[in-house]
């Protein structure tokens, strides 16, 4: 599968929508990631990004539309194919009643890391998001900050192609954000795909190769990852948007 760039995407959404009672929703969105690059979606809150996180992942059925993995849309993609996905949506999945490194010992597990590699797979993961000291503690006793990057070193350890996450620095102190920039930029490195979302412009530019800005379920534009006053930007794009579409409507009415 070819990308409008040239390059291909290990995901690739067509067209797609999915509208909620109320009117909320995703609206017809083209999206592509491939190989190497982190995409970040950024939006108000209620823009769409976890709707779109979670039809990227076949959480949800597109109304119309298409999904595509590896260019194999996703009712067709065999179970397999699962195991090289790293996802975090909205909250970590961890069982409170077990420890850290049982925790990323069962994720693993589940995406296929053979049982000899088990060990130095999760040994790995605790160093890497700074998680050792709480190898033992149970998930229930971490605090918000730590369950997060538990539930980030679960998405990340195995290597996958393709990593998704939701607001990902969400409770994180500043020490936990920069471990989590590093570990996507590594990622990135070794050729996966990375869609992230989040409402933090100043972080996401500092590890993205680029901005989508998402507004009541639509892709508006693009930002400049090296760009100057982001912010600025971001709303002013916003802004336009929303007296476009509101100049649209009141023409229609009339």
């Amino acid at each position: 599968m070819r990308d409008d760039d040239g390059g291909s995407a290990v995901l690739r959404m067509r067209g797609v929508r999915r509208v909620f009672a109320g009117g909320a929703g995703v609206l017809g969105i083209d999206l592509w990631v491939r190989p190497g690059e982190i995409h970040a979606l950024v939006g108000l809150n209620g823009a769409g990004k976890t709707t779109l996180m979670r039809l990227a992942l076949g959480m949800l059925r597109p109304q119309a539309g298409a999904v595509e993995l590896d260019g194999v849309p996703l009712h067709r993609v065999p179970p397999a194919a699962w195991a090289a996905v790293g996802a975090l949506i909205e909250n970590p999945l961890a069982y409170p009643e077990l420890d850290g490194a049982t925790n990323l010992s069962l994720a693993a597990r589940l995406h296929g890391v053979a049982a000899e590699k088990v060990p130095a797979t999760v040994h790995a993961a605790l160093a890497e998001l700074d998680l050792v000291r709480y190898a033992k503690v149970r998930a229930r006793r971490m605090s918000l900050g730590n369950r997060q990057r538990l539930g980030l070193a679960a998405a990340l350890q195995h290597h996958p192609r393709l990593v998704v996450l939701d607001e990902p620095t969400n409770a994180l102190d500043p020490r936990g954000v920069i471990l989590v920039r590093e570990a996507l930029r590594r990622r990135a490195s070794q050729g996966a795909a990375v869609l992230v979302s989040s409402h933090h412009l100043d972080e996401v530019a500092r590890v993205a190769h680029r901005i989508s800005v998402v507004s009541e379920g639509r892709v508006v534009g693009s930002l400049d990852p090296h760009g100057v006053d982001l912010e600025r930007a971001f709303f002013a794009m916003v802004h336009d948007d929303a007296v476009a579409r509101h100049a649209s409507t009141a023409g229609v009415q009339l």
